[in-house]
């Protein structure tokens, strides 16, 4: 794919770098996305902003952006299920496995649901040029309960570097290496939203399975943001409405949203493929080895992180089939 260079440098300063939405339009429903699958398992709101997605017995449900972008901010506040969640996934991510079925890219984030009195729990992850055997995962704990009320999730994609952020805290920096060539998501993406039964793998590795005596299991999303370069699939062209110089906005984590990207990362970061030694004797080309990090998830599973034999059952692996085709599960 060709794309301007201009619009690539517009395209790369795309938001304030606390990762706010707050001055980024929100846009209706109707405006940005399109139901997935689902049925009357999706609903719009009144407001034309609100969606609610549900999983039955019979299905989940999900939505998809109309256009492709090449780089963005791109948010929404969401609130999840309560009660027993086990196997329900609810998933906030960007992938062009539609397009490029060998070779796509994507940037996930994951909401893993659990048993009573178990914390939801998120897991973030990154795929570049179909580089599944890599696996980018990154899991962790939360300071609050997302079935309570709307929290934001965001996912900033630049040209260089990738951010999460929750309620505005970066909680996961990727910067892209030489090492790493295509496994950088570099190919425009569209965006999607699901809930769907991942009792395969989603809960203790899958021993834990949906119940849907506590169906349906509904998930609220509000404050729909795209903000970036879309890209008309057919002509492979991109269009940006950004401003080309704004000195306001910054694609780089300031040292105060550093801070507090570490401070929750030490507190709530549970795994990391950085520190997998039972999935990586050398660790990906990317990863820079943090001895305290190293340490402290060591602590919390010394056989994943320690290098040492797993004595009891395999760890289950998730299929990387799409999430509509899971709603037949």
């Amino acid at each position: 794919m060709r794309f301007h260079l201009g619009l690539l440098a517009i395209c790369s300063v795309l938001v304030v770098a606390s990762g706010s939405s707050r001055n980024l339009p929100i846009i209706s429903f109707d405006e940005g996305y399109s139901q997935l699958f689902g049925d009357e398992n999706l609903m719009v709101l009144e407001d034309g902003k609100s969606v609610h997605l549900s999983l039955d017995e019979r299905t989940g449900s999900g939505f998809v952006s109309h256009d492709l972008y090449l780089h963005g901010f791109f948010s929404a506040s969401i609130k999840l299920p309560a009660d027993y969640t086990a196997g329900v996934v609810v998933a906030f991510y960007m992938s062009n496995g539609d397009m490029h079925e060998k070779n796509h890219d994507e940037l996930d984030f994951e909401f893993l649901g659990n048993i009573r009195g178990k914390d939801w729990r998120i897991q973030t992850n990154v795929y570049g040029n179909g580089s599944t055997s890599v696996g980018r995962e990154e899991r962790y704990g939360l300071w609050f309960d997302p079935s309570e009320d709307f929290h934001h999730y965001s996912i900033l994609w630049t040209e260089n570097q990738i951010t999460f952020y929750v309620d505005n805290v970066p909680i996961r920096e990727i910067k892209r290496t030489e090492a790493m060539g295509g496994d950088f998501p570099s190919k425009p993406m569209s965006l999607y939203a699901t809930i769907w039964d991942g009792s395969n793998w989603a809960t203790n590795g899958g021993r834990y399975r949906v119940n849907y005596k506590y169906a349906p299991y509904i998930t609220q999303f509000s404050d729909l943001v795209l903000h970036g370069c879309a890209v008309d699939p057919i002509e492979q062209s991109s269009t940006c409405d950004l401003p080309p110089n704004s000195e306001s906005v910054l694609t780089s984590i300031m040292p105060d949203q550093h801070s507090k990207m570490e401070n929750f990362r030490k507190k709530h970061m549970q795994y990391s493929y950085c520190y997998d030694r039972t999935r990586y004797k050398v660790p990906p080309s990317e990863c820079a080895i943090n001895p305290q990090e190293a340490e402290r998830l060591r602590g919390f599973d010394p056989v994943t992180f320690g290098g040492g034999r797993r004595h009891h059952g395999k760890r289950h692996r998730r299929s990387r089939s799409s999430r509509a085709e899971a709603s037949a599960i």
